[in-house]
């Protein structure tokens, strides 16, 4: 009889799939990428100071230009006082009697001398005194300062000042620092918190004010053309 012989098949692996799994992909770590903004920094008399780098959260978010909008709006009507009164023919004093009889005079009829039509008289759809207020819900009111100094920060309207708290109370030393430094009015000092040497020192010159950083809001912001932001004052914005 003739010898059968038997061949035994072995699995091998393909040469693609031994490739995988010898040549692995590098592990590429990522950097830390910055998360915040750089803008010019200076000293209260003027020199340079570097750069300061601004929290992203804050001052590089997107811009909100409705909500913005809105929230002006709101802040220019609780402005508004609305004051102004003009008294209607009922409130006029006088004029309770018929000036003459209704007919046969021969001129026109007329009920009071108190009439629109008279001199003397009330006022037709004049102003009227109202008290109107508006209100804006605190996330929204949150919201649009954030807009509000992100449109600043990206505008490149923002400088950081070093050293405002030991200032000295004199017009000559803001008024060099807003010359030294290119600031347009309307300027704006934002701060930590009150200061009485900043305040006597900016009161004398037109179109500079200081603000503290809890007190800001969106229309303050956008009313001024350049933000000096104290270095300590950044912490405490929001």
């Amino acid at each position: 009889m003739a010898e059968v012989k038997k061949t035994i098949k072995t699995k091998t692996t393909p040469k693609a799939v031994v490739k995988e799994k010898e040549t692995k992909a590098p592990v590429v770590k990522k950097l830390a990428v910055s998360t915040g903004l750089s803008v010019p920094a200076f000293d209260v008399t003027g020199k340079s100071a570097g750069t300061v780098t601004l929290p992203k959260e804050i001052f590089g978010q997107p811009v909100n230009k409705t909500l913005i909008a809105q929230a002006i709006r709101v802040y220019q009507t609780n402005i508004s006082t609305h004051t102004a009164h003009t008294k209607t023919r009922g409130e006029v004093h006088g004029g309770g009697t018929k000036p003459w009889r209704q007919k046969g005079t021969g001129r026109a009829r007329a009920g009071s001398s108190r009439s629109p039509l008279w001199v003397g008289g009330g006022k037709t759809f004049g102003p009227r005194y109202r008290d109107v207020k508006l209100s804006l819900p605190q996330k929204m009111r949150h919201s649009a300062l954030i807009s509000a100094l992100s449109a600043k920060a990206d505008a490149k309207e923002i400088i950081v000042i070093t050293g405002l708290e030991k200032i000295d109370p004199k017009t000559k030393v803001v008024s060099n620092l807003i010359k030294n430094i290119g600031s347009l009015v309307p300027t704006l000092f934002v701060i930590p918190a009150k200061n009485e040497n900043l305040k006597l020192a900016t009161r004398n010159i037109a179109r500079v004010s200081m603000d503290t950083a809890t007190n800001l809001n969106a229309y303050t912001v956008l009313a001024c053309k350049h933000i000096l932001l104290s270095k300590e004052a950044i912490e405490k914005i929001i």
